[in-house]
């Protein structure tokens, strides 16, 4: 704002010269001319006149800084008005006191001429070099008294001093004229120090004091008092008060003006910054859940058409976000939101939720049809990975769509619509439409959730840990540590009620190193206690792995534990393997801390087996649902034969999950499993049971085997 207030315009600066242009007609006609002035009473005539305007110039600036400091109440207006007064008083005193033309008037008048010129040196130097400074009403009327108290001192002074002036005679109109030249330009060299930032004001300031100096000149060259050129010099004088007049009025009025404006365009820019940012979320710059609800307010009633809101979550995207840190996060949400408004009707309006959330509201829906294949565009979309920097991510999309009814307020249509898209999570559509009985067991969800947070805190969380039998020596080499949940309350609560609310919230972070944590120093606590080493298996969640510092998280714990890293095995999902790029450095680092890597429910996944020579991986996991079946359908028979096969030749080991009957164990240790887990040879059981029972397991387990080597024996 203040370069452009600054600016010089060049009109401006021809402006400021043009005064120097009468030079010329009065050098080519001066003879002519001078024959117009040969009465001396017209001379005398102009002379007034200039001076009235004169003083007509200067009061204006006095009143106007006057009024102007009453709002800005800035020093600079004051000084400024104070001077200028000075100089009206002074000049009114000089036409009243020369009307009588007599040597007494004339030394007088030098000397107040004199004064006129160093009060307005001072002004001018008052207004580039004296710092900007607030005060109070209270110092307008001081400042203005002063003036005429000066006045009036300086009147009676001369009046004193008249007799000895007349009898010295010190100083000559000539002599006037060479000092206060002098003075202007003393006050040229302190204003060009600050053209730079203040380039219009210095400009106006130094073209009026140019033309005082011109003034002087004019004056003392003039060889006859009632020439023309004395005209010339009155008139250089009226104009450089002219430009002073203009300087003081573009800083004191035109100036402060422009910066009011600026100010309130800014005020108003902020204004519209601060309405979009209330109503916008300032990641994805969508309308937010506010924006959202005012509108369907205001449009929900309005007419009779159809309307309806679509809540579309990326599946365990929040979780992914909290463990992506900040920055990527927001780059993901970011790709999230240009993909779903690259594909928006003109007719649909695209908002913003909280985490992983966004909503569509359309406020003409034509068939039912229109919006199932919106949201099947939706999906396909989403189905392409997402791109930061090195992950590629890949999720699920649950839609859910609700209609508005007669009875239906905003938050009531978004909350069905939010129902629908949690049922949507359980199907393979990944949509549906808002039913009545969605409402059902959500108090309930929401309940579990907040206590889901205490729980950890109040170490209602617990481990059991099933055996793993080595069913070529029959001994019990590993186990599998499984987190409960004791509620006060409720008692026992499930696992697959916990844990996927625990994902959603993104407990399961700070609940993944604990489990992780506590069956470390549970590995430790048997190995003190006298029991063979054995190596435990821990789950990780989506959410761990794609936490930051996972792999720095895990060395810790195993450096606290003092457990031997090859007694630790970290167990992934095959669904966790799709994003291959990501996760090969990962496992790799994990894998560099001499850990174990497993993949767990192998065969349920859809992606492709490339990962099996991409991950440094140690172990491959059957799924309990192919085992369960495997005497009874002949495809899950050939699935595991070939995971056993494949696990071979890959010098994989292989663990089965879920043995619940010897002729389930027959068939995996003919096809050489490796490991065996599962009721029939002992539930999950706390961690001081399996210490005390520990034996009593070894010896039921050989009576397993041995059962079914009799049955072999026997051709059973």
């Amino acid at each position: 704002m203040e370069n452009a207030c600054n600016h010089l315009d060049k009109r401006e600066i021809w402006y400021s010269a043009i005064p120097l242009l009468l030079l010329i007609p009065l050098l080519i006609f001066n003879n002519q001319l001078m024959s117009i002035f040969t009465e001396g009473s017209i001379l005398d005539y102009l002379r007034l006149i200039m001076k009235i305007l004169i003083v007509v110039f200067t009061m204006t600036i006095a009143i106007h800084s006057w009024l102007v400091f009453s709002q800005l109440l800035i020093n600079h207006t004051l000084y400024i008005g104070s001077v200028f007064f000075l100089i009206a008083l002074l000049e009114i005193a000089n036409i009243v006191i020369s009307v009588p033309q007599s040597v007494d008037t004339i030394l007088i008048g030098v000397w107040i001429q004199i004064f006129m010129r160093m009060a307005l040196v001072i002004g001018i130097l008052l207004i580039i070099a004296k710092p900007r400074k607030k005060l109070t009403l209270a110092h307008r009327r001081v400042a203005y008294g002063i003036a005429i108290l000066t006045v009036m001192l300086m009147l009676f002074s001369l009046y004193k001093v008249q007799p000895f002036l007349e009898e010295h005679q010190p100083i000559t109109p000539h002599t006037v004229q060479l000092l206060t030249g002098a003075i202007q330009g003393v006050s040229i060299y302190f204003l060009s120090k600050h053209y730079k930032s203040a380039r219009k004001q210095v400009l106006w300031l130094i073209s009026g004091s140019v033309y005082l100096i011109l003034s002087d000149i004019v004056f003392i060259f003039s060889k006859d008092d009632n020439a023309i050129w004395m005209f010339i010099a009155l008139f250089y004088q009226f104009f450089a008060y002219y430009v002073f007049l203009k300087a003081i009025y573009y800083t004191s009025v035109e100036k402060p003006y422009l910066q009011l404006l600026k100010i309130k365009q800014d005020l108003e820019q902020s204004q519209q910054e601060l309405t979009f940012q209330a109503y916008h979320d300032d990641i994805t710059q969508l309308p937010n859940e506010r924006l959202l609800l005012k509108t369907l307010k205001e449009e929900l009633h309005k007419d009779s058409k159809r309307k309806a809101v679509i809540s579309i979550e990326i599946d365990r995207l929040a979780t992914i976000s909290d463990s992506l840190g900040i920055s990527n996060s927001n780059k993901m949400m970011k790709l999230v939101a240009e993909r779903i408004q690259a594909m928006l009707p003109p007719h649909y309006f695209a908002t913003k939720l909280r985490e992983s959330q966004f909503v569509i509201y359309i406020n003409h829906v034509q068939t039912q049809e229109e919006l199932i294949q919106f949201c099947l565009n939706i999906k396909s979309t989403m189905e392409k990975p997402l791109q930061v920097q090195l992950f590629s991510l890949k999720g699920n999309v649950n839609m859910g769509i609700a209609f508005n009814e007669k009875n239906c307020s905003a938050e009531e249509l978004l909350m069905h619509a939010q129902l629908a898209m949690r049922e949507a999570s359980q199907i393979p559509q990944r949509f549906l439409f808002y039913k009545e009985h969605m409402s059902t067991g959500v108090a309930d969800r929401i309940l579990l959730e907040q206590e889901l947070h205490r729980a950890l805190d109040q170490q209602e969380f617990y481990l059991d840990y099933q055996p793993q039998i080595n069913l070529k020596t029959g001994k019990i080499e590993s186990v599998e540590a499984l987190v409960r949940w004791r509620h006060p309350v409720h008692g026992f609560v499930p696992p697959d009620k916990f844990i996927d609310i625990a994902e959603e919230s993104g407990l399961i972070i700070p609940l993944g190193k604990w489990i992780l944590e506590t069956a470390c120093l549970q590995a430790k606590a048997w190995e003190a206690q006298g029991l063979p080493k054995m190596k435990v298996a821990v789950n990780l969640s989506l959410g761990q792995l794609f936490q930051q510092d996972l792999v720095q998280m895990v060395k810790e714990i195993l450096q606290r534990s003092k457990l031997e890293p090859a007694y630790l095995q970290l167990e992934i999902t095959e669904s966790m393997t799709m994003n291959i790029d990501q996760m090969t450095q990962l496992l790799h680092e994990l894998k560099a801390l001499g850990i174990q890597i497993a993949v767990d429910d192998f065969g349920t996944g859809y992606s492709s087996l490339s990962y099996l020579k991409e991950f440094p991986i140690d172990c491959l996991k059957i799924d309990r649902a192919f085992v369960h079946n495997i005497q009874h359908d002949a495809n899950d028979e050939a699935l595991v034969s070939m995971i056993l096969s494949m696990a071979k030749h890959l010098r994989l080991k292989v663990v089965a999950e879920g043995i619940e009957e010897v002729a389930q164990l027959a068939f995996l240790v003919a096809g050489d499993c490796d490991y065996i887990q599962g009721y029939l040879f002992s539930k999950p059981i706390t961690a001081e049971q399996l210490s005390a029972t520990f034996n009593d397991l070894h010896v039921h387990a050989d009576q397993i085997l041995e059962q079914y080597k009799c049955g072999k024996e026997n051709g059973i």
